[in-house]
């Protein structure tokens, strides 16, 4: 692994940390081939009780690195496709890791960082951090992670935030669902520690089960995810290459207003 990664254990808890506070803990393809392997590894240890999934510096994740989307927008359908698919693998891994986890927001979460908090049991975040989900904006839309938002916040929630890319505060975020508490920076760390502490009280094995008990109950598995994550990473490449998600994509990375806003 690289620095792109922290990865620490801390008695029966895995603490990983996406640190490149320098991009606001944006992705590319090393960070998720990354924390998709921290993610699987953890899974794995039978001596880890619960993960922990934060950010270093200023901001949780600001989604899609400059350079990243840069390389996608000039890249084929079939190529934009296989990187959704990492990306879905990802949001799919850590959505069904059979051991608890916590978001620990830390500070801003826009597009995949959305999807990371809400693909988490547990999320707490800093009462100043801010939230969006605003691929709308670049003639995109959600698509890898809109399962993991959606069921975290609401159709009817998801249906206003997808199509109006608007910013919304960590109140909102608590009030919808995507956060379970919002608090001063202050207390971030304590607020997640009494939930660890709650967590050891618990049977491993029960825990494993009533997350998957839930997961099922709420209409979902990992053979219809996958089925689903093959069909989004499909809707979003062919928006890729698109005559309007060039034209947003471009207006984006040379900063200027796309088209349909002129």
């Amino acid at each position: 692994m690289t620095d792109a990664i922290l990865h620490e254990h801390r008695g029966d808890v895995a603490w990983i940390t996406l640190n490149r506070p320098q991009v606001h803990n944006a992705f590319d393809d090393g960070l998720i081939a990354e924390l998709t392997g921290a993610i699987a590894a953890a899974d794995a240890d039978d001596a880890v009780r619960a993960v922990v999934l934060s950010g270093s510096g200023a901001s949780f994740s600001a989604g899609a690195d400059l350079n990243w989307m840069r390389g996608m927008a000039a890249a084929s359908e079939a190529e934009n496709r296989e990187d959704s698919l990492r990306l879905a693998r990802l949001m799919r891994t850590l959505q069904f890791l059979s051991k608890p986890t916590i978001a620990r927001v830390n500070g801003a979460a826009y597009g995949g960082g959305v999807g990371l908090v809400a693909c988490c049991d547990i999320a707490i975040g800093v009462d100043t951090a801010q939230f969006a989900l605003s691929e709308v904006k670049l003639g995109l839309v959600p698509a890898v992670i809109s399962p993991y938002v959606v069921a975290a916040i609401g159709l009817r929630e998801a249906r206003r935030l997808f199509i109006t890319g608007e910013l919304f505060d960590a109140a909102t975020a608590t009030r919808i669902g995507l956060l379970h508490a919002a608090v001063p920076p202050g207390e971030l760390d304590d607020a997640v520690s009494r939930q660890l502490r709650l967590l050891g009280k618990a049977g491993p094995v029960a825990q494993r089960e009533a997350k998957h008990l839930a997961l099922r109950m709420g209409g979902t598995d990992q053979a219809q995810a996958e089925r689903i994550d093959n069909d989004n990473a499909a809707l979003i490449a062919r928006l890729r290459v698109s005559a309007e998600g060039q034209e947003g994509l471009g207006a984006f990375l040379d900063k200027r207003k796309p088209e349909w806003m002129a």
